[in-house]
């Protein structure tokens, strides 16, 4: 800005010399006053009173209009003029410390006319705008730093909110804290990210308090039998063989429950680990391997099996294993003689049963953990059952879901359903 603005005062400055010197040049022959009619010489004068006009001839000689001469203000380039090497020239020169600006132009042969004004105006309006434009770049600079350090707090401040929610959650250990990020920018989705972390695993640690608390319950049970029967026996009670062998009876009945109920456990918390790769599988195929084992367990019921080609993609073990706890399931609860049907068909497996069926208020927990109907708590279980077959439904991508039968022939039926290849 300031050099445009130094140039376009030496601009406007250089066209005033420009027209005077026209001006000057115009004014014509100066009447004499002694012989009226005749010339007595040529006018040269600026006509103003802050530019100085002087004649120079190619040597350096001065002459002035009004009888007043400066030869200092002749420089060679005023002389090339004069000289007729030049048809114009500018030249600055400082003289008795004021800084002037020349200008001459020819006037023929030998001679130039040479005009002069300070530049003291134009150095005073330049000073000023230089003042101007250091006070303005100052300001600018003093208001760019505020309004930085406004923007750069607003952009930081959720940062600053997620390093004091990160710091108390690992201080407090306290996961119900949130961010609460608004926006749309990277910081406000880092924060919901976080957020969304946090929930997940509060909801994870909830769970694995909520499975300790159940097991610790469940397990307190069983054992609380064992230990009972066991210092029956060790006082030598009961004393009746009859009793005694219905003891013996109990404590494997509690044992085999034991076993049932960490087992369970143990594939619960498989679930937590690393996950296993998958793989093409025919679920029909997996379907008749587990039938033919289960029926070993329940000879007094019979499996009625209806399977066509079916692929899936999936752990063998985990689908062998939720397969294994609906057909358990439904050979528990069938009465001796029954028959649980089992279809396959386009990645889904269906089992019903003719037991007595499920009611209807507890039909939405039959698959939470631990859950278990007062008609079935004196049958053997763990309660895991069918939440285990749940998440390995849920991890393969697929569903479970519970039904009631409307043919009249009661029971339950459960359908498993696996993504296919």
């Amino acid at each position: 800005m300031y050099v445009m603005v130094q140039g376009r005062l030496l601009t406007e400055f250089d066209g005033t010399l420009q027209d005077t010197a026209n001006s000057a040049r115009l004014l014509g022959p100066r009447p004499d006053d002694r012989f009226p009619g005749r010339s007595g010489g040529t006018l040269f004068l600026s006509g103003r009173p802050d530019i100085f006009a002087q004649i120079v001839d190619a040597t350096g000689i001065v002459t002035s209009a009004d009888g007043t001469a400066a030869p200092a203000l002749v420089t060679s380039e005023i002389r090339a003029v004069a000289s007729g090497q030049r048809p114009e020239s500018y030249a600055d020169i400082t003289v008795q410390n004021v800084h002037w600006r020349l200008y001459a132009v020819s006037l023929g042969p030998g001679r130039a006319l040479e005009l002069a004004r300070p530049l003291t105006e134009i150095e005073s309006a330049l000073a000023s705008t230089r003042l101007a434009l250091v006070g303005l770049a100052l300001a600018a600079a003093v208001l760019g730093a505020g309004l930085a350090a406004l923007i750069a707090r607003t952009a930081l401040r959720p940062v600053a909110i997620l390093t004091a929610t990160v710091e108390e959650v690992t201080k407090t250990r306290d996961l119900s804290r949130r961010v609460a990020a608004q926006g749309r920018d990277e910081l406000s989705r880092l924060g919901t990210s976080f957020d969304a972390m946090l929930g997940q695993l509060e909801t994870s640690l909830r769970s694995q308090r909520q499975l300790v608390a159940d097991a610790s319950h469940e397990l307190r049970t069983p054992l609380t039998s064992l230990r009972t029967n066991l210092e029956l026996l060790e006082r030598g009670q009961p004393t009746d063989p009859v009793e005694r062998q219905q003891l013996l009876g109990d404590l494997v009945s509690q044992i085999e429950r034991l076993t049932t109920l960490v087992g369970d456990l143990i594939e619960v918390a498989r679930d937590e680990e690393t996950p296993m790769p998958f793989e093409a599988l025919q679920l029909d195929e997996v379907v008749h391997e587990v039938v033919d084992d289960v029926s070993f367990r329940y000879p007094k019921v019979h499996f009625n099996v209806a399977a066509s080609p079916s692929t899936i993609n999936g752990v063998k073990v985990r689908v062998a294993r939720a397969v294994t706890n609906l057909l358990d399931n439904a050979a528990k609860y069938s009465p001796p003689g029954s028959t649980v049907d089992v279809s396959v068909a386009n990645g889904e497996i269906s089992v019903r049963d003719h037991g007595p069926g499920i009611a209807a208020e507890d039909a939405p927990r039959v698959f939470d953990r631990f859950w278990r109907s007062n008609d079935a708590r004196h049958l053997p279980g763990s309660g895991l059952g069918l939440s285990i077959v749940k998440d390995v439904a849920e991890s393969h991508g697929g569903s479970v879901t519970f039904e009631r039968p409307i043919d009249g022939g009661g029971g339950a039926r459960f359908r498993l359903r696996l993504r296919g290849a």
